[in-house]
């Protein structure tokens, strides 16, 4: 007898699986590993950068108040006294109309309040005596990088669950962090099933194609953060199957299978979900394409029942499961962003569930546009290579029109790629 399924709305499958989110864990690694991975906890500031006023310029640190007067009619002249190059200070007092010779980032002299800039002044030396000519007055605070004006100490700079780019390796070190807390990878399992599966590196036979789901997960999952193990195919033999996956449950936080969810003769997901005891969340959403979509919960465990039909796959997956890893990575925004954008085309087609378009997104004149990357057919492979977006059309709408807005789904995490 076939199970009879009754669809849920998206919205409604996103929210029961995020109600078993799972917590993330902590690890430290070293700086020089860190980049790209996720931060554990939020990078504060313990000290002011810069943590001293210093010269923007090559230059001269001055008193302003001497130069207050001066012009090019009325030039003056200051002794110079001693020379600083960055990482050195100066350790003597700067009298009135003396300056010390200093460089580019280093400390201000505490009795100076201005740098001139080294282009301004016309040195000269004696062999008992050094000085600077100055036409020009210079203002108080004027070509110095103050303290704090970068950063203050206390503010937060990074927030918790952040990705790492190089910009923040750049502030691990400037605060001194040798050993960065990050959120440690989740461990996610991966099954394929399907008797007419190959492997990427077997020749083609008759009947069967290789294996493209597998392999595109493992890439979604290290996508957003975690780790992939791949542990092959699964028979179309139950009893097999069944303990294959229960072995594998014991060594990852997730594991996910594509293919073997639907109600056909060899689609053994259902009972082996039933024979682990697993209770089912939902087995089939108002969508298109991943209706199929399958989610389990098994002893504080969730397993992902993805379609085998490959858009199908990498929908189900970046809708449900992606978000899952992000919390384990302590991300406040878990879900990709959405955007609303204009159709580039019609879509005069109806459809009861909500349809998930794999798209090109583009930006035009601040404007971003969105059409199809591909053909929409959910066994098309070619239309995710092309996508950066799932354009998103509501169910049991009478079609949509060329210059309609809709909403989009952005693939890509990182800014100003649309």
């Amino acid at each position: 007898m076939v199970e009879k399924r009754t669809p849920l709305a998206v919205a409604d499958a996103v929210q029961k699986v995020m109600e078993h989110k799972l917590e993330g864990q902590q690890e430290f690694v070293s700086i020089f590993d860190s980049c790209d991975r996720f931060l554990s906890e939020d990078l504060k500031a313990d000290h002011d950068v810069p943590r001293f006023d210093r010269s923007a310029y090559d230059g001269y640190a001055v008193k302003s108040e001497d130069l207050a007067d001066c012009s090019k009619e009325n030039p003056l002249r200051l002794k110079v006294i001693d020379e600083i190059g960055a990482g050195y200070v100066c350790n003597k007092s700067v009298g009135r109309f003396e300056a010390v010779r200093i460089m580019t980032g280093a400390m201000l002299p505490p009795d100076c309040d201005a740098v001139v800039m080294l282009e301004d002044v016309i040195e000269a030396s004696t062999l008992d005596d050094k000085h600077i000519t100055i036409s020009k007055p210079v203002l108080k605070g004027e070509n110095l990088s103050f303290k704090g004006e970068d950063v203050q100490a206390g503010a937060v700079l990074v927030k918790k669950g952040t990705k790492i780019n190089p910009g923040i390796v750049a502030l691990l070190a400037t605060f001194g962090y040798e050993q960065v807390p990050v959120a440690k990878k989740p461990i996610i399992g991966v099954f394929a099933t399907g008797s007419e599966l190959l492997e990427v590196h077997e020749e083609l036979e008759e009947g069967k194609i290789r294996n493209s789901n597998a392999y595109m997960v493992m890439a979604q999952i290290k996508q957003a953060g975690a780790e992939a193990v791949y542990f092959g195919k699964l028979a179309d033999v139950l009893d097999e199957s069944y303990q294959a996956m229960k072995k594998a449950m014991d060594t990852v936080d997730i594991l996910l299978t594509t293919g073997g969810v639907s109600v056909g003769d060899y689609d053994l997901l259902p009972d082996i979900y039933r024979k682990l005891g697993a209770e089912v969340l939902f087995n089939k959403i108002a969508m298109r394409p991943g209706s199929v979509t399958t989610v389990a919960v098994l002893d504080g465990k969730l397993l992902f029942g993805l379609s085998g039909n490959p858009s199908a796959c990498f929908v189900g997956f970046e809708l449900y499961a992606r978000p899952i890893i992000r919390t384990m990575l302590f991300s406040e925004k878990p879900h990709l962003t959405t955007a609303s954008a204009i159709l580039k085309e019609d879509f005069p087609t109806t459809n009861a569930f909500t349809r998930f378009i794999r798209s090109r997104a583009v930006l035009a004149d601040g404007v971003l546009y969105t059409g199809p990357s591909g053909t929409d057919k959910s066994s098309i492979v070619s239309s995710i290579a092309n996508a950066n977006a799932l354009t998103i059309l509501p169910g049991g709408i009478n079609g949509f029109k060329k210059g309609e807005q809709v909403q989009v789904i952005l693939l890509d995490d990182s800014a100003n790629t649309y």
